[in-house]
């Protein structure tokens, strides 16, 4: 029962993503008809028993004696638009390859981390304007494509989502080893589109990644009903009412069953993807949801309601 579950929930995913929806033209999350023109954002358990031994400090709180990259002092975020550097890197996770694109600001101090993974027949570069704009804003972005769910692979498996979320944390693994001081360990989150939704989601369930301290999840859902696991972390879900891809109940029903701090962006007139005023939508709100929690700047929280009512496209229901 419980694999043939499993295996309906992915191929569903598969077939409709084969179809187009999770497509090399993606953008994440929701979608506006009619929007306007697409345009560039203002400036989503480790392998080998690896993971490190997570800090004490809270969700959403500054650690103790950090300030933030470039002059921000500790408990804001920065205000500055970073300029980036791009670069490709070839993981493996044994006989896995990881390829993985990386966003870097530039600028001096260790910048928190967000692993974004793609949706089926995606790759990390049709991301790239919402992860730009989370860059820009300080913050480093590691979106690796994954062996039998990216665009363009040889031998397509939807079913091999399952073994992403481990692929994730050793990404994780890697880019900090790889960058350094270049990035905080003590602020490490993960977000995801559609199957990266998913994959999101494993991250926070079964096989928990202890250094996560909060994750975003765009038109994704859990694979099969599980408790999320580990310390409370907030998390962000942005879902469109139109969804015919992962319906917007499935991304509901996770949200409701949670009791950790929580918000859920919502399109009433949205889809599975995401372009033009949606995704500025989008981008702003996850931006400041990554500025209160991993920085600990209250202000960015307190400004959540307002940047998802810009342009009257969305509702948003606030728990954190």
């Amino acid at each position: 029962m419980h694999r043939r579950t499993v295996i309906k929930a992915l191929v569903v995913a598969g077939a409709a993503a084969s179809a187009g929806a999770c497509s090399t033209s993606a953008q994440p999350a929701t979608d506006q008809p009619k929007a306007s023109p697409s345009k560039s954002a203002p400036g989503t358990g480790s392998p080998g028993g690896t993971t490190p031994t997570p800090g004490t400090t809270p969700p959403g709180a500054t650690p103790p004696g950090t300030t933030a990259p470039g002059t921000a002092p500790a408990g804001t975020a920065p205000t500055r638009t970073f300029s980036l550097k791009t670069s490709q890197v070839a993981f493996s996770r044994g006989d896995r390859p990881l390829p993985t694109t990386i966003w870097q600001p530039s600028g001096n101090g260790s910048f928190p981390l967000i692993l974004f993974s793609h949706g089926l027949t995606a790759r990390p570069r049709d991301y790239a304007e919402m992860i730009t704009a989370w860059a820009k804003a300080g913050f480093v972005v590691a979106a690796p494509a994954y062996p039998f769910t990216a665009g363009g692979v040889s031998d397509f498996n939807p079913l091999d989502v399952v073994n992403q979320p481990a692929d994730a944390s050793y990404v994780i693994t890697r880019v900090l080893e790889r960058l350094g001081g270049a990035v905080d360990a003590g602020r490490i989150a993960a977000a995801g589109h559609s199957a990266g939704g998913m994959t999101t989601l494993g991250m926070f369930s079964g096989n928990r990644d202890a250094r996560l301290r909060a994750g975003v999840v765009l038109a994704g859902r859990q694979i099969v009903a599980t408790p999320l696991t580990g310390a409370p972390s907030p998390l962000l879900f942005v879902h469109g009412k139109l969804d015919n891809t992962i319906a917007y109940a499935d991304g509901r029903s996770v949200f409701d069953a949670m009791s950790w701090p929580k918000a859920f962006l919502t399109f009433p007139r949205g889809g599975h993807v995401a372009t033009g005023r949606s995704l500025d939508v989008i981008s702003a709100t996850s931006r400041d949801f990554w500025r209160w929690s991993l920085y600990g700047d209250r202000s960015a929280k307190a400004r959540l309601g307002q940047d998802a009512a810009a342009n009257d496209l969305a509702t948003f229901t606030n728990r954190l």
